[in-house]
């Protein structure tokens, strides 16, 4: 086996040879510049492509998102009222359950807020109130919840800050 390999070895420099006295120097070695920044051009072009297909996935999965989530809201707020039927608060919270799961399966989670400190890029101010129990800038109550993908901010969520 490792004759072969070898004897293969040997063939293909004896054919590199043949190239190379086949085509003078200074053309062989533009063809096999051409070659390099052809190949590196394709390497690039593979590593864009995948980052662009990245990117279109999780647009079109922000997108998405976006639209169920006033019916999370419109869950959570059913899962909150009082009823007599606590079959049915049951049967609401455990369908708000699944799709907070469907959700979370997907990378989308909830942005933290009561005790934070307010951040513009994650939360979006509606009011400020003065109390000397929180700190400046902390977040003490939240109107509606937001949510985010990794980094990327789907819906700020409505803050009041202290302070």
């Amino acid at each position: 086996m490792e004759e072969k390999e070898k004897l293969e070895e040997k063939q293909e420099d004896v054919e590199k040879t043949k190239v190379k006295d086949m085509v003078p120097k200074q053309d062989y070695e533009e063809l096999e510049d051409r070659y390099k920044r052809i190949l590196a051009e394709f390497e690039n072009f593979k590593k864009r492509s995948s980052k662009e297909r990245e990117g279109l996935y999780n647009s079109i999965l922000s997108d998405v998102v976006e639209v169920i989530l006033p019916v999370v809201d419109n869950l959570e707020n059913a899962a909150k009222v009082e009823t007599k039927d606590e079959e049915y608060k049951k049967g609401v919270e455990l369908v708000l359950k699944q799709l907070k799961d469907v959700l979370a399966s997907k990378g989308v989670e909830e942005i933290k807020t009561v005790g934070e400190t307010f951040d513009p890029e994650l939360h979006e101010a509606v009011s400020s109130i003065q109390d000397e129990k929180l700190g400046e800038k902390e977040i003490a109550e939240e109107y509606r919840k937001g949510y985010k993908i990794g980094s990327r901010v789907i819906r700020h969520s409505m803050v009041v800050v202290a302070n």
